[in-house]
């Protein structure tokens, strides 16, 4: 199998990679015979975005066109992702806005005005106004905030309705709007794989009782990739409480997508192979790289969030849930999976300064862990880089620094709950149930800025399936020992050292470099099983042989 231009093998002529430790760049010389894995050059925007969602609505997917689906007078819910995705967020105008203008004109063509629209935001903080009004797009906003455009509250007295308990016993609660509506029309922007289908209703606009079957480090674990549907129990119960929505509710899903042109111009060469760089694009880099090393950590991070993604529509589906996910999944797949072959002893994971879960803030420690054991670990189809009992060398500073209007609840959680365990099913069964209840917390996630106290919760089960799979992680350039220690993590100062630690005890370990931002998926071919060595009487010695009775027999004489 030949390889594929988005791998690079590290030779004696290679220059050092440049990877994102926080909202630092740090200059890493790797090992001869690493393979660094780099995102796909960005597909090509759709020519006329907004053409492309007026035909998804009108010749849908396994669907009545929705002109055909509406009538005069009849109750109407939009419901749109939060700015979890993508990241940053994009530049003007956003999917999901084009979509809702389009939406708005048809509903007026046919005298529908009991209109309101929600944001999904299910555990996330609030978006605030500006937020509010990137995501829906001007004239939505003018129209209908606030009084009919808000944020999902999933603790608001009343403001869910039971719509029954699935076959795996999840109860299911809907935001009482929604429920009531003669037509939810829900509009994602799917950025990743686990996002998009029966999630986005299933989660999005739901409360703790639902959210508890299916959030839980059992489901985790249970998942071979949370970013590969069909090996994802987490999936797979979220596949089971939005049918069950959906036979209680009229649904008609609009799923949008983009390609992955995280930085625009001043910063485009970031994406690019290091050795591919102009001498203008090299001067520019290393410019970057010193002045991120003298700025503040604010600075820093006003550096990348200044100029907005200039990412690009690159597909649109309308219709039925399911094959509509499955149409924007296989546009998702063709710009992010970068076809491996094989696992990796080592797999290295530059950790950037944002997540879903932190935009407009800084990366706190529990969501490090997320990274780096949750998202980055995930990112891949088929099998993980990483073989099983490897080790993540990770890159980060891991800065004891907590965000106190977004993650209020994640201090708590991190400072107290984690040095007693990191047993995610003994946090789960002991402290989630009173943690989701906390009068102050809720206040403060209905009210404030802040994420639901059950919410670092749910991050740290997001990295379980990591904690599993994987041997060890090695933290490199920590600013301290404390928070690593807590996050079960080494340490090392450099790349080096790391690599020096690894090789204790692996002495010629095989290594990859996942060269996230911008986004991309490992798309892992298993390598082939070596031949079997077959004795004169016909058997593999290679596969464990079944012991006989008498080489089991206890010590009493009996047989196991």
């Amino acid at each position: 199998m030949s390889q594929h231009p988005c791998v690079v093998t590290i030779d004696h002529r290679s220059k050092p990679r440049v990877l994102f430790s926080g909202s630092r760049l740090v200059q890493v010389d790797l090992p001869v015979g690493t393979k660094v894995i780099y995102p796909k050059k960005p597909i090509k925007g759709l020519p006329d975005p907004r053409a492309a969602v007026r035909y998804a609505l009108s010749h849908p997917i396994d669907s009545a066109p929705l002109f055909a689906r509406l009538k005069p007078g009849m109750k109407l819910t939009i419901a749109v992702d939060d700015i979890s995705m993508p990241l940053p967020p994009m530049r003007g105008p956003d999917n999901r806005a084009l979509v809702i203008n389009e939406l708005l004109t048809i509903l007026d063509q046919y005298g529908v005005d009991d209109i309101e629209i929600i944001i999904a935001t299910a555990f996330h903080r609030p978006l605030s106004k500006d937020e509010i009004r990137h995501v829906v797009g001007r004239k939505a906003f003018g129209r209908f905030w606030p009084g009919r455009l808000y944020n999902h509250d999933a603790e608001k007295p009343g403001g869910l309705t039971s719509l029954g308990t699935t076959p795996g016993g999840i109860d299911v609660e809907l935001n009482s709007r929604a429920a009531a509506s003669d037509l939810v029309i829900y509009v994602n922007l799917t950025f990743v794989p686990m996002n998009g289908g029966h999630k986005s209703l299933g989660t999005g606009l739901v409360g703790y009782r639902t959210l508890r079957g299916h959030h839980t480090p059992a489901a985790v674990r249970a998942s071979g990739s949370y970013m590969e549907p069909a090996r994802s129990e987490l999936n797979r119960r979220m596949v089971e409480v939005g049918e069950l929505i959906e036979s209680k509710v009229d649904v008609f899903h609009v799923e949008t997508t983009v390609n992955n042109a995280m930085f625009d111009k001043p910063l485009a060469f970031l994406a690019k192979n290091e050795d591919e760089l102009t001498d203008l694009e090299s001067k520019a880099m290393a410019a970057l790289i010193k002045t991120l090393d003298f700025v503040p950590e604010a600075a820093r991070q006003a550096i990348f969030e200044r100029v907005p993604a200039p990412y690009q529509m690159i597909g649109v589906f309308a219709g039925a849930c399911q094959p509509v996910h499955d149409a924007i999944m296989e546009v998702c797949h063709k710009q992010l999976c970068v076809p491996v072959q094989g696992q990796f002893d080592v797999v290295i994971f530059p950790v950037p300064y944002i997540s879903p879960y932190n935009v407009g803030a800084f990366l706190n420690p529990l969501l490090v862990s997320v990274m780096v054991e949750g998202y980055l670990h995930n990112l891949h189809r088929g099998v993980p880089l990483l073989k099983p009992g490897g080790t993540i060398i990770a890159l980060h500073p891991c800065t004891d620094r907590f965000d106190k209007d977004q993650h209020p609840a994640y201090v708590e959680f991190f400072h107290k709950l984690l040095p007693r365990t990191r047993d995610a099913m003994e946090l789960h069964k002991k402290y989630e149930a009173d943690f989701a209840r906390h009068p102050s917390y809720i206040q403060l996630y209905r009210t404030g800025k802040a994420y639901h106290p059950a919410h670092p919760f749910y991050m740290w089960y997001w990295g379980e399936n990591g904690r599993q799979h994987r041997g060890r992680v090695i933290m490199v350039g920590a600013d301290n020992e404390y928070v690593p220690g807590v996050l079960g993590y080494d340490t090392a100062r450099t790349m080096a050292e790391a690599l020096r630690m690894v090789r204790e005890q692996t002495p010629d370990p095989s290594i990859a470099c996942f060269r996230v931002c911008p986004l991309l998926m490992a798309d892992v071919t298993p390598d082939a099983a070596p031949p079997a060595l077959v004795d004169q009487a016909g058997v593999d010695q290679t596969v464990p042989q079944a012991q006989s009775l008498s080489q089991v027999a206890d010590t009493n004489g009996e047989t196991a």
